[in-house]
């Protein structure tokens, strides 16, 4: 491609551009897909942003500056951009990692945003095979190593958080707490939540026990008093 090609009015604008576009748009959104149907923080909608939002700065790099180029004078790195891709999503993602009494949680998906970014800024360099193959290892990672490490014996028990909001007044908070101990299950820690209404108590539990909390969330479900049970796995490596 010569200088006059680059200073052209569509340059770097072309069917080849706009479906690297795309393609970064739909691996991200994969991934994005992915996080969604895993209730994790960063969903759909981030991930499918990040990944084609890299793309964009990927070609803005490569072309975007192409009418300022004078041969033999103005000298333009194309990698200058994707640096800066690198770090500024390192920041983004670090605003999804929480640490809450010493244990870390949301490494796994900060890792995704950042992964999503790479995966973006291949597909707007052309190196399409490359996006392609590290959207399948994000999957092998996902499923096939989170069934791997629930094998593990260290995997038999689960974190789990509840908020539950049942009646003021009504003495339902220790049977919630009996249930929850009966059920196999440690309370780490109670922490009382606001409540909009006088009426009603809502408290924050983080539990620890068997890995299957289906049959607890049923049974508080059917405390008398209690209105909701809203819980959220704490895994640490989600």
């Amino acid at each position: 491609m010569t200088i006059h090609d680059l200073t052209a009015p569509f340059a770097g604008q072309g069917l080849v551009q706009i479906g690297e576009v795309l393609l970064a748009f739909a691996l991200a959104s994969l991934i994005g897909l992915e996080r969604q149907l895993r209730s994790k923080s960063a969903g759909i909608r981030t991930q499918t942003i990040v990944g084609t939002a890299s793309a964009l700065m990927l070609l803005v790099s490569k072309y975007g500056f192409s009418d300022v180029l004078l041969a033999g004078h103005v000298v333009l790195d194309p990698s200058r951009v994707a640096a800066q891709i690198v770090s500024g999503v390192g920041f983004l993602g670090a605003g999804l990692i929480l640490t809450r009494r010493g244990a870390v949680r949301g490494l796994t998906t900060a890792a995704s945003v950042w992964e999503t970014a790479a995966i973006g800024m291949a597909a707007g360099t052309g190196l399409w095979l490359l996006a392609l193959v590290v959207t399948a290892l994000h999957f092998v990672v996902v499923f096939g190593y989170t069934a791997l490490i629930r094998a593990l014996p260290r995997s038999a028990e689960s974190s789990l958080t509840l908020d539950v909001l049942y009646d003021s007044g009504r003495g339902v908070l220790p049977k919630v707490l009996t249930l929850v101990t009966a059920s196999g299950w440690h309370v780490g820690r109670l922490v009382q939540q606001e409540s909009d209404r006088d009426e009603t108590t809502s408290v924050r539990l983080e539990v620890t026990g068997p890995r299957d909390s289906g049959m607890l969330l049923a049974q508080l479900g059917e405390v008398d008093g209690v209105r909701a049970v809203d819980p959220t796995a704490a895994d640490d490596l989600e």
